[in-house]
C-alpha cells in the first residue's frame, strides 16, 4: 500500500519493510520532538488490517493466542502473539474489541499469512476473518495528543499513544487538520527508546517471547491451553531463555550507524574476539544520541563494554538475565 500522504512536503519514502510510507518530512529530529511532545501524527497506513467478527470471536481467539482475551472489555487494548508448536514467535498482533469486532493490525505483509492460519482454525466456531487493509488505514496519535477523532472511529489506546483504525479514505482529509506529519523514523527512534521489541526486527525464526521482554504484555502466563505453550511454561518454570534484550547507547562519535545485524562482541576481546549478539534496530534519538536495541547471549555481563562492529556501545539491561 502506497499512502496518500507520501505527497506532503518534505515527504521522503521509508525503504524496506516500511515502504509505502513516509520514512521522514524533511526534518528527523523536530519529528521526533514533536511526538515526544504529544502533538503530530504518524502514518502507519502501510500495516496489515484484520478484522474478527462473529459471536464466538473472543473465545476463539483465546485458545489461539498468547493474550487472555476471552473476556477482553470492549475498548481495552491489548497485544498478543501466535507461536509455533515449539514456541517461537510467528505473528504479532495489536488489538481492540469495540464490542462487535476485534480489529487487529499486524506488520506489513504479513496479514495474509495470518488470515490464513486462522481460518485454518475456524472449525465450528462463528467467526469471521477479513482482510481490511484495502479500506482501513492506521493513523498513530503520540501519548499526550489532544488531536480529535473523526466520530465512528476504531481506538486502540496504550501508554504509548492511540492508534485509529481510519477508512483509507479519510486519510488525507485527518491529516489536514491533525498536526505535523511525523515519518517512521521518528516513531522507530521512539520505539527503541521504550524498549518495545517489533516483530521482523527485535525476531528470527528462534526467538522465543522471554527473550524479548514479551511475557505480560503478550503472553499471560495463567491462562489455558495454546500453540507453544509448553515451551513459554518450561522456560518460565525450568530455566531461562539463551539470549535477552538490551538497550545499547552508541559511540555518538561515529559518523554511521550500525545496521541491523551487525556483530556485537565484548569490548575486551577485540574485534577477533567471539560474537555474543547482534544489533537489532538503531536509531538517531533526538536526546539520546545514536540507540540501539540487540539481542545477547544470556550469560554475557550486565556492565560489560561492548562493540557493534567498530562502535563502542554501553549496555541497558531490558530483559534481566
Amino acid at each position: 500500500m502506497k499512502s496518500p500522504l507520501l505527497t506532503l512536503p518534505g515527504a521522503v519514502p521509508a525503504e524496506g519493510v516500511d515502504e509505502g510510507v513516509a520514512a521522514h518530512y524533511g526534518d528527523l529530529f523536530r519529528e521526533q520532538r514533536a511526538l515526544a511532545d504529544g502533538t503530530g501524527f504518524v502514518d502507519l497506513s502501510h500495516r496489515g488490517v484484520v478484522a474478527v467478527t462473529g459471536e464466538d470471536r473472543l473465545a476463539w481467539l483465546h485458545l489461539l493466542l498468547t493474550q487472555h482475551v476471552s473476556d477482553l472489555p470492549a475498548g481495552r487494548a491489548t497485544e498478543a502473539l501466535i507461536l509455533s508448536a515449539n514456541g517461537h514467535i510467528e505473528h504479532a498482533l495489536y488489538l481492540v474489541d469495540d464490542g462487535a469486532t476485534v480489529w487487529v493490525h499486524v506488520e506489513p505483509g504479513t496479514q495474509e499469512a495470518l488470515i490464513a492460519y486462522l481460518e485454518s482454525m475456524k472449525f465450528f466456531y462463528r467467526v469471521e476473518v477479513a482482510d481490511r487493509t484495502a479500506d482501513i488505514a492506521v493513523v498513530h496519535l503520540p501519548a499526550g495528543s489532544i488531536a480529535e477523532i473523526p466520530e465512528g472511529v476504531v481506538v486502540r489506546e496504550t501508554p504509548h499513544g492511540r492508534d485509529l483504525f481510519l477508512p483509507r479514505a479519510d486519510l488525507e482529509a485527518y491529516a489536514a487538520q491533525a498536526g505535523p506529519p511525523a515519518g517512521i523514523l521518528a516513531y522507530e527512534a521512539l520505539r527503541v527508546e521504550q524498549h518495545r521489541p517489533r516483530l521482523g526486527f527485535e525476531t528470527d525464526h528462534r526467538t522465543i517471547p522471554h527473550e524479548l521482554g514479551w511475557i505480560g504484555s503478550a503472553v499471560h502466563l495463567q491462562k489455558g491451553c495454546y500453540r507453544g505453550q509448553e515451551t513459554v511454561a518450561r522456560v518460565q518454570n525450568l530455566g531461562k531463555p539463551p539470549r535477552r534484550l538490551v538497550f545499547l547507547h552508541l559511540d555518538g562519535s561515529e559518523v554511521y550507524l550500525p545496521v541491523a545485524g551487525t556483530e556485537l562482541r565484548l569490548a575486551d576481546d577485540g574485534a577477533e574476539g567471539r560474537k555474543v549478539g547482534f544489533i537489532t534496530t538503531s536509531a538517531r534519538h533526538h536526546e539520546l544520541g545514536p540507540v540501539a536495541l540487540a539481542l545477547v547471549k544470556r550469560n554475557v555481563a550486565v556492565d560489560a563494554p561492548l562493540v557493534a562492529g567498530d562502535t563502542a556501545a554501553a549496555q541497558e539491561v531490558v530483559v534481566e538475565p
